[in-house]
């Protein structure tokens, strides 16, 4: 045990914590005025379901026992035998620390769902639906990853913080939930204005900072990976808003501030399957390249496919985790951290890299097949879509009676 590493991975999960309400405002001041409340409220309530369900079983089934590789057991039920010392997963920090830290983890993923799905899904079936697909997609997801013998992990892929995990998982999922949802009403009609600019930079710069946690952290100790994670995460985020600066200047001329704030965002997500992989000078190309392959791959799902991801969360998820998961296949190297068992793709040698895809396209299917099933039980207790009166009015008003703005009277 190792105080120095205890206090530092309690601090790296409150770092991870913040990031969710971080999320809140970033997707908060990119809806409309009438659905701020709802969309911020969908990152708070999972807050609290989150928790409760990880302390119970959730962190059992993610990390206690094996079966078949993807999935665990009920022996933590609780966090029964989950204590102040050391566990199976860290040496140094106690139990309750790792489980503290990955809880974190369990939060901010289905919250990222949440940005897909705005201004038009009933409010207790985004509940029940975020409480289903934890148990479905993300604890399986998380034990072949990273759990005691998770199928993920046994064919040699590796993810350092969460690309298959978090980002590919929520992604793909909102992808499909954008589409089985259906456009928002007025879509490619009305011009949807981002109400308040200045939230989604907060809620931008409170997912950077909540960001080092997220990465950093994930080497479970204060050490030199810890250190390299740190600073391949702040070089790709910086690298990519710039890119994003560039593409909005050569495109439309000007440079904007939510163009900016969206590049520092994925270039974030795309470092984190390779933060504790890559070589520093890596996560310059990783950070560079992210804003280019996301930016048109918004415009071919908005554009071309006509699919409503309203706040592109599988354009910045989705996309970005997938381009992270393959560069850390490039780009990775075994020097950096031995838990890679071969180097990538542009020293030489195909195996990281074909393993590293093989996990994309398990995720990726995972991520399909059980939101699929997810949606299917929620039917059976509630319609997904709101009335289109509802709708009319905003969520606001009708799923919580709640108006961000008292004051204001106008259509928006």
């Amino acid at each position: 045990m190792n105080t120095g590493d205890t206090a530092f991975m309690m601090i790296c999960a409150a770092l991870v914590f913040f990031m969710t309400p971080g999320l809140a405002f970033f997707y908060g001041g990119l809806v409309r005025r009438k659905n701020v409340c709802n969309t911020i409220m969908a990152c708070v309530a999972i807050m609290g379901l989150s928790v409760v369900m990880w302390t119970l079983f959730g962190y059992s089934l993610s990390f206690g026992g094996n079966h078949a590789g993807i999935i665990g057991d009920f022996r933590w039920f609780g966090l029964n035998g989950v204590g102040m010392e050391a566990g199976p997963y860290a040496d140094s920090i106690p139990h309750l620390v790792f489980c503290a830290f990955q809880m974190m983890f369990a939060m901010i993923t289905p919250a990222l769902i949440t940005g897909s799905l705005v201004g038009r899904m009933k409010f207790k079936a985004l509940f029940l639906f975020v409480a289903i697909w934890s148990v479905i997609v993300y604890y399986p997801m998380a034990h072949m990853v990273w759990g005691e013998g998770g199928l993920l992990a046994a064919i040699g892929s590796v993810d350092f913080a969460g690309g298959d995990v978090v980002h590919i998982s929520s992604g793909v999922s909102a992808l499909v939930l954008a589409i089985i949802l259906g456009k928002r009403r007025g879509y490619e009609v009305t011009t949807y204005r981002i109400h308040n600019i200045p939230f989604v930079v907060l809620g931008a710069s409170l997912l950077w900072f909540g960001w080092f946690g997220f990465n950093a952290g994930s080497s479970l100790k204060a050490d030199g990976l810890a250190a390299h994670a740190f600073m391949t995460s702040g070089i790709s985020a910086a690298s990519a808003l710039l890119s994003w600066m560039l593409i909005d200047t050569l495109i439309s001329k000007k440079t904007t501030l939510v163009g900016a704030s969206t590049g520092l965002v994925v270039g974030l997500v795309a470092i984190t399957p390779g933060a504790g992989f890559v070589p520093i000078w890596a996560s310059f190309i990783i950070g560079a390249l992210v804003s280019p392959i996301c930016y048109f791959g918004v415009s071919l799902i908005k554009k071309k496919l006509k699919i409503d991801d309203a706040l592109d969360a599988f354009g910045c998820h989705g996309i970005g985790g997938i381009w992270g998961g393959i560069a850390t296949g490039l780009f990775g190297k075994s020097s950096v951290n031995s838990v890679a068992k071969w180097d990538g793709l542009v020293f030489g040698d195909y195996r990281l890299f074909l393993a590293q895809v093989l996990s994309i396209v398990i995720t990726i299917a995972v991520a399909i097949v059980g939101t699929l099933i997810c949606i299917g039980i929620v039917r059976i207790f509630t319609p997904l879509r709101v009335d289109p009166k509802e709708e009319l009015v905003g969520l606001d008003a009708s799923q919580h009676g709640e108006n961000a703005y008292p004051s204001f009277n106008g259509f928006d």
